[in-house]
């Protein structure tokens, strides 16, 4: 086996390993011994992650693809299982493996009060999160990646629901398994149409037209659950009752991240379904719009972060529907390093200030000068501001969807793109550069192990735009920057955000609150409108139809089942006087049976 195939077998493995003898031994009691062996598993497998994209870079358009066996009846299997490198899964790993990295190296210091027991088990989780996300990124076919995608999201629900003593985070776990496995049922009954139709799980499957369609749709709906998009967004924001490291690591490469995935690896299946695609593009547009004016009204940073989330994960979706699988495969990337970065920063601000309310922060600049330089460099990276990362793979995006003729789609994106440099001045503003709070004077800045990941995101932040051709490259597409007009009024739009932020909320003595017309907004923002709709389809329709279900088990099938039961019990009874238990008894009728019988055989 070449070196290339033992580091592509290596790279699931010292994550894996950390998280298991964290689980087999008593590590995790102890706290100390179990983080720095997590730790030290998310390092050797982003230096595995770096070969493995070093190697591919001197050849991109190569594949290397392990499978053996698996699951075989009468010497043939229902499938195989192994690793899959290629250009894809080489550079989403080395992004995935140094965001955990990063993030668990932060969390040595945003953690260190924990109780040992408590910090072991922290650890643990996350050694096993990475573990299975390396698994869904290397799969080499749809099975895999679902075996993978459970996974990540069963290691999510530990990592929400960490604090489980707390009810609102032990909500917030099971709030998002539920909503999330009702999406994955859309990817188990696509995994069955795949095999039916082609006889395989392979991401190159050729369908008919027809069940090309289902099998993107039912892909996508699971995307929906995975990813928060509307209308099963409403998972994200609650996730922010875990530890805010926890949301750096949902939120920037890993679990929301993997929907996107999904439809970047499947695109050949994706390329057949053109209805599949308008749908996911308009939707996402959508889901950018509606996400962005959500985060706009939030007074909790990590909640204003979370939305974020969500609407870069629908520009990113965006750019998928309309065909530019680099541009959001690019984005995905880009904004896997600011949206970290910007977590991990915000988690520096909790960790000072104690509070996630922006309105208890204030003149923070003074106070914590480097999170302040890097919360800069991640909000005008997210806000696309020329020359940052965001903007590269933002405009790649709208220069694709304008392309296509999506004039709607260019518009709810250009709106959104808007808003986001509005909501992220207002946080600017407000938290860093606004009037002290009593909270906020006894701010710190924090120690090095939590600002040394800040410094190491902060890096691709700022110049990740300028690999765009090479992964491109690794993805067998082209890639040349110009600066056209959509460029333009991106930018433009950007800048114009900033500007009206610091208006209502930067310059001296404004005030905290909204200008009246944004009232409305603000009111739908708050209402939470899609858990309400929920909770009364919940309660007005499957609690009543589960009701009637119950009546009809209770009264009907098991009224049957039990007439049924008491008929032969009733019969046997009946029968049963006719048992005396005397051996005379018994003969005498053995005689007149033998008797009838004789009779009957000479009767004329």
């Amino acid at each position: 086996m070449t070196s290339l195939s033992w580091a592509l077998f290596a790279l699931t493995l010292p994550a894996g390993i950390a998280g298991l003898l964290a689980i087999l031994v008593p590590l995790r009691r102890h706290g100390w011994p179990a983080a720095w062996l997590s730790v030290g598993g998310a390092a050797a497998s982003f230096l595995f992650a770096c070969f493995l994209l070093a190697s591919q870079l001197d050849n991109p358009s190569a594949v290397l693809v392990h499978q053996v066996p698996w699951l075989s009846s009468g010497g043939v299997p229902l499938a195989e299982v192994g690793l899959r490198l290629d250009g894809i899964s080489s550079s989403m790993l080395v992004v995935v493996t140094f965001v955990a990295l990063c993030v668990q190296v932060f969390s040595l210091g945003y953690m260190s009060s924990e109780a040992p027991p408590s910090l072991g088990r922290y650890f643990t989780y996350h050694s096993l999160f990475l573990f299975s996300m390396n698994l869904l990124v290397l799969a080499p076919n749809l099975l895999q990646l679902f075996v993978g995608w459970e996974l990540v999201g069963m290691t999510s629900y530990l990592l929400i629901g960490f604090y489980y003593q707390k009810p609102g985070a032990a909500r917030a776990a099971v709030k998002a398994f539920w909503v999330t496995k009702l999406a994955d049922i859309g990817l188990l009954v696509a995994l069955i149409l795949v095999r039916a139709s082609s006889g395989g799980f392979g991401w190159e499957a050729v369908l008919p037209a027809s069940m090309a369609t289902a099998v993107t749709l039912l892909l996508y709906a699971a995307v929906i659950g995975k990813s928060a998009q509307l209308p099963l967004h409403v998972w994200l924001p609650d996730a922010m009752a875990g530890p805010t490291p926890v949301s750096a690591l949902l939120h920037a490469a890993t679990m929301v991240a993997a929907g996107v995935f999904l439809v970047v690896r499947a695109s050949p299946l994706f390329v057949q379904a053109p209805v599949t695609s308008a749908i996911m593009a308009h939707a996402g547009a959508a889901t950018a719009l509606f996400a962005a004016v959500l985060a706009l009204f939030q007074s909790d940073l990590k909640r204003v972060l979370a939305y974020s989330t969500c609407s870069q994960l629908g520009y990113m979706l965006a750019g998928l529907g309309a065909g530019s699988v680099h541009g959001g495969f690019f984005h995905l990337s880009t904004h896997a390093f600011f949206k970290a970065l910007l977590f991990l920063a915000a988690g520096s601000v909790i960790h000072a200030v104690h509070s996630n309310e922006i309105s208890r922060m204030g003149g923070l600049w003074r106070k914590m000068p480097v999170t302040t330089v890097v919360f800069l460099i991640g909000a005008l990276s997210l806000s696309g501001i020329p020359g940052l990362a965001g903007f590269f793979s933002k405009d790649l995006i709208l220069e694709t969807v304008h392309a296509q003729g999506l004039l709607a789609v260019t518009a709810c994106l250009l709106v959104a793109g808007f808003l986001t440099a509005f909501y992220m001045g207002r946080v600017i503003f407000l938290a860093f550069f606004g009037a002290p709070s009593a909270d906020a004077s006894h701010a710190h800045e924090s120690g090095l192990s939590m600002l040394l990941p800040l410094f190491l995101l902060a890096v691709p932040s700022l110049c990740a735009g300028f690999f765009g051709s090479t992964l491109a490259g690794l993805m067998g597409a082209s890639y040349h920057f110009h600066l056209g007009t959509v460029s333009v009024v991106a930018s433009l739009v950007a800048v114009a955000g900033l500007l009206l932020s610091y208006h209502v909320f930067g310059r001296k003595g404004a005030s905290a609150g909204f200008p009246a017309a944004l009232e409305p907004a603000r009111r739908l923002a708050e209402s939470r409108a899609f858990d309400r709709l929920y909770e009364r389809a919940y309660q007005g329709m499957l609690l009543r139809f589960s009701s009637m279900l119950g009546w009809f088990d209770r009264y009907v099938v098991d009224g049957l089942m039990n007439a049924v039961g008491a008929l032969f019990v009733s019969g046997g009874e009946r029968l049963r006087v006719l048992q005396t238990g005397n051996a005379q008894d018994y003969v005498f009728v053995l005689a007149l049976g033998v008797a009838a019988l004789a009779t009957w055989g000479v009767w004329p």
